[in-house]
C-alpha cells in the first residue's frame, strides 16, 4: 500500500519538482552503486526503492507530456 501513497503524493507535484526529486534520486542510486561495489552498504533494499521511485517518476512525466 505504500506505493499508492507514494504515488498519489507524486501526481500532487508540479513537474519542475518531479524532475529535480528524479535527478537527486539518480544521484543516490550513484552513491549505493558505489556503496555496494565497495561492501559498505547497509540496505540493499534501498537500491530498489530507489528505481522504483524513478521509474514511478518518469513514468508521471511521460504521461503529462503525452496528455499536454
Amino acid at each position: 500500500m505504500a506505493s499508492k501513497k507514494t504515488l498519489k503524493g507524486l501526481r500532487d507535484k508540479s513537474e519542475l519538482e518531479l524532475s529535480n526529486r528524479a535527478r537527486d534520486l539518480r544521484e543516490q542510486l550513484f552513491k549505493l552503486r558505489f556503496q555496494r561495489a565497495t561492501g559498505q552498504m547497509e540496505n540493499p533494499m534501498k537500491m530498489r526503492q530507489v528505481r522504483r521511485e524513478i521509474a514511478q517518476i518518469e513514468t508521471l512525466l511521460q504521461e503529462r507530456a503525452k496528455s499536454a
